[in-house]
């Protein structure tokens, strides 16, 4: 199996926190069998609320809860995963033709507070647009923006992840150990992740009476690699068809990310589907040599050079002439605002890395991963990579605190508990199982396009839309749409998927004007794809 490539982008997609998560993880594995025995109970909270979305006010029920995960086959019996949710039910809806949405971040072993206090949930927190956000005490406002005027909306975290808890309940403390063990070895995942979030999902349809419901997906990040997952799973083990499988901040192949490409050579599609984002953030910070007039225009130019022009003269190695390297180098600089000579020494490949560092490396400043529009100082000027991520700096505590004050005083959940922002992970398995193959071969680098395909053609019903943002170097938009076009589905599913990209980063609502759009975009597919005469 090929490890490098995908440590590195496992270690860039994990947003942060992970020590203190794996000093939780042994406490965890030490604690009482009563523990475990509260955990494999689920336990819920109930309120009622209001928010007021396009100048119409919406009564919800919210439930804050928890549904417990069981194995299969002789453990079938045995709680596994404690899976918390949050979700809201639109009153006086009739439950058998309201549409319900799914939610989830990625990670992989995300919390889901991102896109509950910034997305969809009816409460939302204000943060900076481009720039890093004041401590506390940060806003809470009504969402204007809030899905519930479209869907109830169901706001799920991952297995460790938030309240959500692995369970080893064996009195004998050896042994749950070891229980605990086999646990994240089941759960952190590709796989396994996959199944446990169709568990829950059909649990859920069954506990709230919403199995006649058209049903959502809306994953983000490493969500959409859950999602495609996801989509097979339920559509072909649990025969529940969806309506639709919205996709933001896509990654399907691994072998698009722009993360670690320098460890997997010989495959140069990163650096051809991220360049689109490189030009735009260049242009946004103003780093071109001639500053075109408009973004879009900009980037159409820029993706037809990436796949004819730039592409080949990657394919062609070392047998690029010199003449035809430096063109490539000129064009890369007049595209990216990077200096000739630094994209000659880099051979024409610059990382995501490299190229967050290096763009305004002049100033002694790091430009922004998940939202390129961000800036902050280098850690080390002399540094050849990026070391932080001002935009997960400039938010991550505003909503860390928002959500923690939320859930306790407006849903009434959580008390006593710690809400952890990542799961304990020491070891995810990348490892694959596509549809389709026999025996036990798995792949060698992490591609889901498949179960997508094949979700889209046993339901050739089923609609997917993807969003993204132009400013997204974790998750480039272009990579997404180079994923879509090259689906293998026949042409008459591509129909099926519609595309929608935003002047904002890898959190499409992190910006405001953005985040209005995604909602706008978002309700008109579910009303357009609900099914419901």
């Amino acid at each position: 199996m090929r490890t490098l490539p995908l440590a590195a982008a496992l270690a860039a997609l994990l947003f942060a926190g992970t020590a203190i998560a794996d000093k939780q993880d042994k406490k965890d594995a030490g604690q009482d069998s009563k523990a475990d025995a509260a955990l494999a109970q689920p336990s819920s909270s109930e309120t009622s609320g209001s928010v007021r979305v396009a100048g119409r006010n919406i009564d919800y029920k919210a439930v804050a809860g928890t549904l417990v995960l069981h194995g299969s086959g002789d453990k079938e019996r045995e709680p596994q995963v404690s899976m918390f949710y949050a979700a809201y039910f639109k009153k006086g809806a009739d439950a058998g033709k309201r549409p319900i949405t799914f939610i989830y971040n990625g990670g992989p072993g995300s919390a889901t507070v991102w896109l509950h206090m910034g997305a969809f949930g009816p409460r939302r927190v204000v943060t900076a647009d481009d720039s890093h956000t004041p401590a506390a005490p940060y806003a809470l406002v009504n969402n204007d923006d809030s899905l519930l005027d479209a869907s109830d909306l169901v706001f799920i975290d991952a297995p460790g992840a938030g309240f959500s808890r692995l369970i080893a309940a064996d009195e004998d403390k050896s042994k749950r150990e070891e229980q605990m063990k086999d646990r994240r070895k089941e759960v952190y995942s590709v796989d396994g992740d996959g199944h446990a979030f169709a568990q829950f999902i059909t649990q859920f349809l069954s506990k709230y009476g919403r199995w006649n419901s058209p049903k959502y997906l809306f994953g983000e990040s490493y969500g959409t690699t859950r999602s495609a997952v996801l989509a097979n799973i339920l559509e072909n083990e649990a025969s529940v068809d969806l309506n639709g499988v919205i996709l933001l901040s896509q990654i399907l192949s691994f072998d698009t990310s722009i993360d670690g490409p320098q460890f997997n050579p010989g495959v140069d599609l990163p650096y051809v589907v991220a360049l689109p984002t490189f030009a735009a953030t260049a242009f946004y910070h103003r780093r071109l040599p001639q500053q075109p007039a408009a973004l879009e225009p900009f980037l159409r130019e820029v993706e037809q050079f990436a796949l004819t022009d730039y592409a080949q003269a990657l394919m062609a190695g070392s047998r690029l002439d010199a003449t035809h390297r430096q063109a490539v180098a000129e064009k890369l600089h007049r595209y990216t605002g990077l200096p000739v000579a630094y994209l000659l020494k880099a051979d024409l490949r610059v990382t995501g890395g490299m190229f967050e560092h290096e763009l305004q490396g002049d100033g002694g400043v790091t430009t922004g991963r998940l939202d390129s529009r961000f800036s902050g100082p280098s850690l080390d000027p002399l540094s050849k990579d990026a070391e932080y991520d001002p935009q997960s700096s400039a938010i991550s505590a505003a909503y860390v605190a928002a959500f923690n004050d939320y859930v306790r005083k407006q849903l009434k959940y959580g008390d006593g508990q710690q809400y952890r922002l990542f799961a304990s992970i020491d070891h995810w398995d990348f490892a694959h199982k596509a549809p389709g193959v026999s025996g036990e071969a798995l792949q060698q680098s992490t591609n889901v396009m498949t179960d997508l395909a094949m979700a889209m053609k046993t339901n050739p019903n089923l609609r997917v839309s993807l969003h993204g943002g132009y400013y997204d170097l974790a998750t480039p938009y272009f990579a997404a749409d180079y994923e879509m076009h090259h689906l293998p589905i026949p042409e008459s599913l591509q129909k099926n998927i519609s595309y929608d990209w935003y002047p904002s980063g890898h959190m499409v609502y992190a910006h405001e004007d953005s985040l209005k759009k995604l909602h706008d975009n978002v309700a008109r597919f579910i009303e357009e794809t609900d099914n419901v005469k």
